[in-house]
């Protein structure tokens, strides 16, 4: 059995740090280990890493027991990113960064690149410079003993913000050099899979709000998966395009198996969110070895939740990982011994080691030389002198040993001066400070002091009480206007439950109020 397991981890260092914060050394490539092991997964592709190559850690990228293979953003740093972790029993043949084959290295790459002569070089370049693709090629075995090529496409597709026109087309324009990619891998003779996060709610099914939603099948991202994805059902004369989304062929009629949530509305505590990642396989192999295709809801640590599914076949790892690996990348290059390495005895020292021990051993017998010398040109103190402990305070005010002849005026001057510190006050003088101290705390009339607690009161009062909504008569909460126009920057109150369906009264009110300028 293969088990592929692909989750949008929202920033790959996000779920670590729960893990992270009581372990020491070690402790991130341990807790990405734990992570791993948990998704149980032969293959596991991420999402949304925001790392860029500059600030990826050795612990993050190799884990042991896995071979991995990063795609970096290349426009914006903490941005986009996708990565692929591999078990060494399924080590791939070949990885090829991005879509269009322009960060093909010729060694052991994918290739099948189809014909994107409608693309300019630019426009392939800013496509692919996201890092929001990454291809890993694997020898699998079917039930039937036959070998055969299966291709991973490991994606994050662009969200289209409603306020920037141009993303609608950046995105459009990726999906059609996905969809070119993969069509042109299936010709070759390969099996596809095309699994992350798409960022479009295919049917009405996969979206909890599609009611309201107007012409929600006109989008240009929901008629771009008609065309790729095969109609459900997948009997012989149906029509359609060459990929099946998995969850449905299983799953044709579940409600409510999203993958998404809004963590600003808590909207996952009712599960009310989208289906934007899939595990979309060709035909043929979803039909032949595909066993179940699956959402894993449970795990946290992201605002999405990982996809995957079973394939009936087995992987035929490579002997060797391909070049575009971690582990042979310049920064980790040679830093991957194995534990023989260390318990194997060398038989023979290297000349500059022996070199290095001679000098450093010369080192140290000059500085023990030199500290004898330094100890010997100290002089000894006489033994009247050579008692420990503060004797008299007069100490610190008499003329050093070293300045014998010391002016009569000097001495003049500075005995008041030791007088008048070592003087104590009479018992007579405390009785009447002490008095007149009491006649200063007593002075305060009442009134004084109940002007000044107002005052304070006023300067200090604390944040008014939060409104109660209309729906639940609870205590809202405040949020501010973070979309550009004139309400940037104001705050308001809504109610504090988590997003959810209209008819669940658990969820949240339609309350709203501006909160007054103070």
């Amino acid at each position: 059995m293969l088990r592929i397991v692909s989750w949008n981890i929202n920033g790959i260092r996000s779920p670590l740090q729960g893990v992270v914060c009581q372990e020491t050394s070690n402790s991130t490539s341990m807790a990405m280990r734990r992570i791993l092991d948990e998704l149980d997964a032969d293959i596991v592709c991420l999402q949304e890493t925001k790392v860029t190559r500059d600030v990826l850690t050795e612990p993050l990228a190799i884990v042991e027991g896995y071979n991995s293979y990063f795609s970096f953003s290349r426009s914006r740093s903490g941005y986009s990113g996708v990565a692929t972790f591999c078990k060494d029993s399924a080590t791939p043949v070949a990885a090829e960064e991005g879509l269009s084959g322009l960060f093909a290295t010729q060694n052991r790459d994918v290739g099948c690149y189809g014909n994107t002569d409608e693309f300019t070089q630019e426009e392939l370049r800013a496509l692919d410079s996201e890092g929001r693709a990454l291809l890993t090629q694997h020898k699998i075995r079917t039930w039937k003993g036959k070998e055969r090529t299966l291709t991973l496409i490991n994606v994050y597709c662009p969200h289209a913000d409603p306020g920037k026109p141009e993303r609608l087309t950046f995105k459009m324009r990726f999906y059609r050099l996905l969809q070119i990619r993969a069509e042109a891998l299936l010709a070759a003779g390969s099996h596809v899979i095309i699994l992350g996060d798409l960022n479009t709610a295919h049917r009405r099914i996969d979206h909890c709000d599609a009611v309201n939603l107007e012409c929600f099948e006109e989008d240009p991202g929901r008629k771009w998966m008609d065309g790729l994805l095969n109609n459900l059902g997948c009997q012989a004369g149906s029509h359609g395009g060459p990929f099946i989304d998995s969850y449905r062929y299983f799953q044709p009629k579940q409600e409510r198996a999203f993958t998404c949530w809004s963590v600003v509305s808590g909207a996952r505590h009712l599960n009310y969110g989208s289906r934007l990642d899939y595990v979309l396989g060709d035909r043929t192999l979803v039909i032949d070895t595909f066993q179940n295709s699956f959402l894993l809801p449970e795990v946290m640590g992201s605002d999405h939740c990982p996809v995957g599914a079973t394939l009936n076949v087995s992987s035929v790892p490579a002997k060797q990982c391909p070049p575009l690996c971690t582990r042979f990348l310049p920064e980790f290059a040679g830093t991957q011994l194995k534990i023989l390495r260390f318990l194997v005895p060398r038989e023979q020292e290297p000349v500059l080691e022996k070199s290095a021990l001679r000098l450093s051993n010369q080192t140290q017998v000059q500085k023990q030389q030199n500290k004898v010398r330094v100890r010997s040109t100290r002089p000894r103190p006489s033994q009247a002198n050579s008692r420990r402990g503060q004797t008299n305070l007069m100490n610190y005010f008499q003329p050093s040993s070293s300045h014998s002849k010391t002016s009569p005026e000097l001495e003049l001057l500075s005995l008041p001066l030791v007088n008048n510190l070592t003087t104590p006050k009479t018992l007579e003088e405390e009785v009447i400070a002490r008095e007149v101290e009491g006649q200063a705390k007593h002075s305060e009339s009442k009134e004084e002091k109940e002007l000044r607690t107002s005052f304070w009161k006023s300067v200090l009062g604390g944040p008014s009480p939060m409104p109660l909504c209309s729906g639940h008569r609870e205590p809202c909460v405040m949020r501010t206007v973070k979309k550009p126009g004139p309400n940037l920057g104001r705050h308001f109150y809504m109610c504090a439950r988590p997003r959810g369906p209209p008819s669940d009264p658990s969820s949240r009110c339609n309350f709203f109020l501006w909160s007054k300028p103070s």
